[in-house]
């Protein structure tokens, strides 16, 4: 057994993958030292990657009993303390990173330092077969143990409300900003202000938030209409310019259901703005008010979701972890068929 062992890296949104690394390290060494990258570097790389502080938190966290054996160091560069560590024997890494590690032993023996043990530790897989990573958690695609944040159940069928989703859904699910019903665009105003610059899409849900937003100048990437505003035919839809997006599609969804239609819609426009930033206005024949269920776990953490509320403003819910799984546990709670 090693008496000490190194392991480098972003530690971003602790999952599966890093809870192996460092699993390995510590059943081949007595101490681990996890050298954690800096703020600065990380959040070059993505301004979304959690503080310093958060990062070496949740690996406390995640391996209290072994606490006393793992300590959290701050990487300030490429290599970090390996190459000149003078107690270190061993550090852990991915098949990937082999090679820097090789490089790193290069370094010692030129320093006139024992080398380090490689240790190599197999990637973990997602549900989709791909390595869990800190990157695809950020993008959306999976939580930290690799698992779809749209239930895989869902896929392929239509869903209908239930009661018991119906009664939670009827609590606000983001910030509301209050503002006038008959001028929203003193809502949308702040809402603009209030979001900024922002790392995913700006989605909006519902013709009233879609229009306002194309008025002031800030059109959604990805908007979703169907002509109608508390449930009746709207004539200022009419109004909303197709001509600023660059894809137009068309799904069904009956009010009170998600339809794999909508599912099918709101992916491609998803994937159209993670790909090549375009925008996507998707026209819903039926309604679009449960949407935000299927973006939520859709969209890339730092996203925007913006949608009306009658007579009282524009509710704003970013989405991250927490809506994302509270969206996923409502889908799983819907009626399929």
């Amino acid at each position: 057994m090693h008496r000490i062992g190194l392991v480098g890296g972003t530690f971003d949104r602790f999952h599966s993958g890093h809870a192996s690394l460092i699993e390995t390290g510590l059943s081949r060494c007595q101490n681990l030292e996890i050298w954690i990258t800096h703020d600065e570097i990380a959040q070059q790389k993505d301004t979304r990657v959690n503080n310093w502080q958060s990062r070496s938190e949740e690996i406390f966290q995640s391996f209290g009993g072994s606490s006393s054996r793992v300590s959290t160091h701050v990487l300030s560069d490429e290599l970090g303390p390996a190459p000149h560590h003078p107690g270190a024997t061993a550090i852990v890494c991915t098949k990937e990173t082999i090679a820097n590690c090789e490089g790193i032993n290069n370094i010692r023996s030129q320093n006139g330092l024992e080398e380090l043990e490689i240790i190599p530790v197999e990637r973990v897989m997602a549900w989709d077969g791909e390595p869990i990573s800190s990157s695809r958690i950020r993008s959306g695609c999976i939580d930290r143990n690799g698992q779809p944040w749209i239930p895989e159940s869902f896929r392929g069928k239509d869903a209908s409300l239930t009661p018991e989703v119906e009664s939670q859904l009827k609590d606000p699910f983001g910030e509301l900003i209050e503002g006038s019903e008959e001028d929203p665009s003193i809502a949308i105003r702040s809402a603009i202000g209030q979001i900024g610059e922002i790392a995913g899409p700006l989605i909006a849900v519902g013709d009233v938030t879609a229009l306002a937003l194309q008025q002031e100048g800030r059109p959604a990437d990805i908007a979703l209409v169907d002509g109608l505003t508390k449930r009746e035919e709207w004539p200022g839809a009419r109004e909303i310019d197709p001509s600023k997006y660059e894809n137009i599609l068309t799904c069904s969804s009956p009010a009170g259901s998600l339809t794999h239609s909508l599912l099918e819609a709101c992916e491609k426009s998803i994937s159209s703005w993670k790909e090549s930033g375009e925008s996507t206005l998707i026209q819903v024949d039926g309604e679009e008010d449960l949407a935000p269920l299927l973006l939520h776990p859709l969209a890339p953490i730092g996203s925007a979701v913006l949608y009306g509320q009658p007579g009282k403003g524009v509710v704003i819910r970013w989405s991250d972890e927490d809506s994302k799984g509270r969206c996923r546990n409502l889908i799983r709670g819907l009626e399929t068929h």
